[in-house]
């Protein structure tokens, strides 16, 4: 049995399909886990949702901002941009089965592997969350996502603010908070107070932030926290970290790893994507 985390997908289903054959990915005997952003700016979103459904409990998926943007768009919280291409999803006679399935899918995931944790997310964790308070916090929103309460919180969803966290935060606020860090984090301060305005490389964190994972104190340092979302980041290998949004859509490659005993034996597998697109978020 094999396990692998893969990058951001983006709806760029073939380039999934060459990735799956190049590891000779099997349902039935390996796992994979996808680091959110499944769908949005590729081609063919709804042909990833179809797939990923298809393998049933072998794909275990994160939600990234992308993926939650269908949802708002799905319920009239947000209005598709021309740069979207989630017409093929919204249209489908089979849309609801894909949304409902979307919305059963994980904010975050802690994985142990020959004696190793793995922390999952879409974008970041904040650096006051352990790996089990981000884990806890995440099943908020699970919880929200499978509730007839979660238009009414898509609609309010979109704002900065509040911008960091606090455990006396409650409601709408407090949600909207968690999903910003989870699906939308790149730069904080040491205090954890959050920027989005940015999406260059690492080093061009506006003064007075820097990325999460640098954090000095982060106590999520003591797991390997695997994440997306970052494609101007690209393919990042530490100890403590590993980034896999390696900018398929935008031209550049879509990643897997697969999960050895330890860092020094993981496999990064890539295949190169059609897309030639700006890079963006």
């Amino acid at each position: 049995m094999a396990l692998y985390m893969i990058g951001d997908v983006q709806g760029c289903d073939s380039a999934l399909q060459r990735l799956l054959n190049k590891i000779s990915f099997s349902p039935s005997r390996d796992t994979l886990y996808l680091l959110g952003d499944l769908v949005n700016r590729g081609p063919d979103s709804a042909g990833v949702l179809r797939r990923l459904m298809g393998y049933g409990a072998a794909a275990q998926c994160l939600l990234g901002n992308h993926d939650l943007h269908l949802l708002a768009a799905s319920v009239g919280a947000r209005k598709p941009s021309r740069k979207d291409t989630l017409l093929n999803v919204l249209q489908a006679p089979d849309r609801e089965a894909m949304l409902s399935w979307l919305r059963s899918q994980r904010m975050a995931i802690l994985l142990e592997h020959h004696k190793k944790s793995y922390l999952m997310v879409h974008a970041g964790v904040l650096p006051a969350w352990t790996a089990t308070k981000t884990i806890a916090l995440a099943g908020e929103i699970e919880t929200l996502l499978r509730s007839p309460y979660l238009g009414d919180f898509l609609h309010q969803m979109y704002d900065n603010q509040p911008n960091a966290w606090n455990a006396e935060l409650r409601g709408t606020d407090r949600h909207r908070l968690i999903v910003n860090a989870l699906t939308r984090l790149r730069f904080c301060t040491t205090q954890g107070e959050m920027e989005f305005e940015t999406t260059d490389a690492a080093d061009a964190a506006p003064p007075g932030y820097m990325p999460w994972y640098d954090v000095p104190g982060r106590k999520t340092a003591d797991v390997t926290v695997a994440f997306g979302h970052w494609s101007t980041l690209g393919w990042l290998n530490r100890p403590d970290v590993l980034a896999l949004d390696s900018g398929c859509v935008w031209g550049g490659c879509l990643s897997a790893l697969q999960l050895g005993e330890d860092t020094s034996h993981h496999e990064l597998i890539q295949v190169k994507c059609e897309q030639a697109q700006k890079p963006g978020t």
